[in-house]
């Protein structure tokens, strides 16, 4: 049992200069700053910036304020969405601590807070802060169990992390936890998404965080590594298809549905066309623009169709886009095909055959950075060929494993508690309370 509110370091800002605000007293090295700064590295140097002048500083450097219920500082420039479609750049406000480091590609900004405050921010982020009480609850709830799923992972790794194989006929990859060596958690998509203060907490949002302090998802007496997409489609996928190769029994498949539905052996081609071609009635299976709305932030609502959806290509654009994005020179694609799936029919590693090069590709993250500009909605689709186009058909948004955001919150709209939602799409975990 932990005795109090544990802190975190969350990284913010990515750059190789760094543009912040304090408003209000914030104290480094017994020094007292106040206002507008820039911090740039130049050459082997260090230096601080305002409108009085430069000096010299060292890093790490950590601005502490003086009163934290009162201060706050602003970052800007702060991109979000890194490489989706809605990426952009924000100014940002944030509440505790922060911290300037130097990771040689950049210099880093990371914040330093209480966990629960951290929470208060990941919920308004991750959606609408007006979402069904149950639905914020059980995303409180699954957000404070991954942060300190995360954090006792990283003790144990001591500092190696595999996380894929590249050889001259392979190119396989996952994305978890590799980037973030010095803090906790990023606050883009790769992690969970934290926007500090600048996102309107709301008494709803304050009452889940508070509702559910200190409680986690556990199995078997450990902390869940609890993860969660956007929108599953209909079916969820195991831990172990999309990351490294640990079986998580509590991230196992389940439908979402009130019954369970028969969808067949979707890692087989045949009942995964059939499934990701269809439109069964599953909780996450809705148009409903209230529930939509409550759920999905304004940059989410830019992306209409993700429960089944369809993007075409031609040959020679598809061809352009492969090498682009994963550097490797296919020459021009003349097929792709399955190799393996997944229990929710999300694609774990193909074939590109090309008339330069063939190889095999994955895993899901790689599969639906290579066919898009940005992202694919998900890996869990189909591929046909129709003379010189590539048409992919396909079903859900993000990695399908554990909870179903658009499924949870049609869950909580419909009645369900939290603790129901949570049973649902975590099987066999219990609720555990960690602290008060």
């Amino acid at each position: 049992m932990i005795q109090n509110t544990p802190h975190i370091e969350v990284g913010i800002l990515f750059s190789g200069k760094i543009h912040f605000r304090l408003n209000g007293t914030y104290y480094a090295n017994n020094q007292a700053y106040e206002g507008e700064y820039y911090i740039i590295k130049e050459n082997s140097k260090y230096l601080l910036q305002n409108a009085d002048g430069t000096q010299e500083i060292t890093l790490p450097l950590i601005f502490e304020p003086d009163n934290y219920a009162t201060r706050d500082f602003e970052l800007t420039e702060v991109t979000i969405g890194i490489q989706f479609h809605w990426e952009r750049k924000e100014t940002q406000k944030f509440k505790g601590k922060l911290k300037i480091i130097d990771e040689k590609k950049h210099l880093t900004a990371i914040n330093i807070l209480p966990l629960e405050d951290y929470l208060l921010s990941v919920i308004s982020s991750e959606m609408k802060a007006t979402s069904s009480p149950e639905f914020l609850k059980a995303h409180a709830v699954i957000s404070r169990s991954w942060l300190l799923a995360q954090k006792e992972k990283a003790r144990h790794r001591n500092g190696y992390y595999q996380s894929g194989q590249e050889t001259e006929q392979t190119y396989i990859r996952w994305y978890d936890r590799e980037d973030h060596a010095n803090f906790d958690v990023c606050a883009d998509d790769h992690c969970q998404r934290y926007q500090g203060i600048s996102k309107a907490y709301t008494h709803t949002v304050r009452q889940a965080v508070r509702a559910t302090c200190g409680e986690v998802l556990t199995y078997h007496g450990q902390i869940c590594d609890a993860r969660f997409s956007k929108c599953c489609g209909g079916a969820t996928e195991r831990f172990e298809n999309t990351w490294e190769p640990v079986v998580h029994p509590y991230l196992d498949k389940i439908t979402d549905s009130e019954m369970p539905l028969e969808t067949g052996n979707l890692s087989e081609e045949k009942a995964a066309r059939a499934w990701i071609l269809s439109s069964p009635a599953t909780f996450c299976n809705t148009s409903d623009a209230k529930i939509l709305g409550e759920v999905l932030n304004d940059y989410d609502l830019e992306t209409r169709h993700f429960f089944r959806w369809q993007v075409n290509y031609t040959t020679g654009e598809l061809s352009a886009l492969v090498k682009e994005k994963l550097g490797i020179d296919f020459g021009t694609i003349t097929e792709i095909i399955p190799l393996e799936r997944g229990t929710s029919g999300r694609l774990c590693r193909i074939k590109i055959i090309g008339t330069r090069k063939t190889m095999e590709i994955g895993k899901e993250l790689v599969i639906r950075k290579a066919f898009s500009p940005t992202h694919l909605y998900s890996s869990a689709f189909v591929i046909d060929k129709k003379e010189e186009n590539f048409i992919f058909r396909g079903a859900g948004w993000g990695h399908g494993v554990g909870l179903c955001q658009i499924g949870a919150a049609v869950m909580g709209a419909k009645g369900y508690t939290y603790r129901q939602i949570l049973k649902h799409y975590f099987k066999n975990s219990e609720i555990s309370k960690l602290y008060f």
